[in-house]
């Protein structure tokens, strides 16, 4: 396998703590490009899924190319709000504009959608239960914010019916899915389309994509446009939901552009784009550092990562992540089991058996002390990190591979652990 995060072959994992997530500033402008281009060239706004990538320290420079956050809850909602140009009264970023804040959740709970409501400007329910249950909340928090001078919009989630995705854990249009409101369901419990907008719903979310290309978003829309066209006429905005991934070298942009200008022009709305993998794809590794060497029927290496707490993917999809082999001279990856010399299976500190990131080989056998990176750990990583077994979180740190300036912008201890217990 190829290793995706190619500038870091330039990079000296010494250079931080381990473990250390390290992303290059560089590369994830570069994504960013390709993302304000699709905006430039459709009309399409594009927002960072914060569900995918969090790293606010990178704020400044996501609010420069994109048009705002999508959220999954309160608390990533009031990070949006406060880092990312949410917060009306001039947030902590460089951008005077205010970015658009859009919240979807499974289900609210009222406590959060009445706090969200005092400043989001994007609302999707997952059901016409919610929307209904919430009105007299909903009522007032329009009122409310009519008075500031500002609007709420309101969405539903729907689910077409039309599975694209490849494991099933990922799908959100697997069977028994909780995520969208069914093509049958809808049309059972919805009224007419006028009736719809009367009732305050001005668009409607679909998300079916799981870090894939342009073609399955194609067939997505295809499907959504024969089962929900009447409704797509009288709606404001559409949003295509995330998992698109736009910033991979065999996306074909173009063809997007074209459809998502082709799609606003014949239902006069305007499209959004809620990528989050796409941001950060290719831009970032994982620092880890071998602390013991073994033997139990192979060769084992203890790092100071752990599948378990710092890559929970390998684990849930199952995943691999590629590794940089460090004694390479063709600058590859690590084989696979027995593809070079020297095999190892790799695991992490924790008491859990299935605590392993899987076996590898390298040119050269690993010593204790040495440094190896996880290629492409960016996205859907430290957003999901634990302390399991009281095991630190990684350190993060910044990188510019243009000026090789390193930054350490986050380091985690003991507090970090204990604060989340009592």
């Amino acid at each position: 396998m190829s290793i995706n995060s190619k500038t870091f072959f330039n990079f000296n994992p010494s250079r931080v703590p381990s473990p250390c997530f390290v992303v290059d500033e560089v590369a994830v402008e570069n994504n960013l490009k390709i993302l304000n281009r699709v905006q430039q060239e459709s009309g399409a706004k594009v927002l960072l899924a914060l569900k995918a990538f969090s790293m606010f320290s990178l704020a400044p420079l996501i609010t420069q190319y994109l048009s705002g956050t999508c959220s999954s809850g309160l608390h990533e909602a009031l990070l949006a709000y406060e880092e990312f140009g949410g917060n009306k009264k001039g947030a902590k970023n460089t951008s005077e504009e205010h970015k658009e804040m859009h919240v979807f959740s499974a289900a609210f709970t009222e406590s959060d959608l009445k706090e969200l409501l005092t400043f989001s400007d994007h609302i999707v329910f997952n059901s016409f239960n919610q929307w209904q249950r919430f009105q007299p909340l909903i009522q007032q928090a329009k009122a409310d914010r009519l008075k500031k001078g500002e609007v709420i919009d309101f969405g539903l989630r729907i689910n077409p019916m039309h599975s694209e995705g490849a494991a099933e854990i990922y799908d959100p249009c697997a069977a028994g899915s909780r995520l969208g409101i069914p093509y049958d369901t809808f049309m059972q419990n919805a009224p007419t389309p006028d009736d719809l907008v009367a009732a305050g719903i001005n668009g409607l979310h679909f998300h079916t994509l799981c870090e894939q290309l342009f073609e399955p978003l194609d067939r997505t829309l295809t499907a959504v446009e024969e089962k929900f066209g009447d409704y797509l006429h009288k709606m404001q905005w559409v949003n295509f939901g995330g998992g698109h991934h736009i910033t991979h070298s065999d996306y074909n942009v173009d063809k997007l552009i074209a459809r998502i200008k082709a799609f606003q022009e014949k239902y006069d709305v305007q499209v959004y784009l809620e990528p989050g993998e796409a941001i950060a794809i290719h831009t970032g590794v994982l620092v880890s550092e071998v602390l013991d060497l073994g033997y139990n029927q192979m060769d084992l290496a203890i790092l100071d990562t752990s599948a378990t707490c710092h890559m929970p993917d390998t684990l849930e999809m199952p995943y691999r992540a590629e590794i940089f082999d460090p004694n390479s001279i063709s600058q590859t990856s690590a084989g696979e089991k027995d593809e070079k010399a020297f095999t190892y299976r790799l695991g992490g500190q924790t008491c859990l058996a299935g605590d392993v990131m899987g076996d590898y080989s390298f040119e050269q056998p690993l010593e204790i002390g040495q440094r190896l990176m996880f290629d492409d750990m960016s996205h859907y990583t430290m957003v999901k990190t634990s302390t399991f077994n009281g095991i630190g979180l990684p350190s993060l740190a910044l990188w510019n591979s243009e000026t090789d300036e390193v930054t350490v912008v986050k380091q985690f201890g003991y507090q970090d652990f204990k604060q989340r217990l009592s």
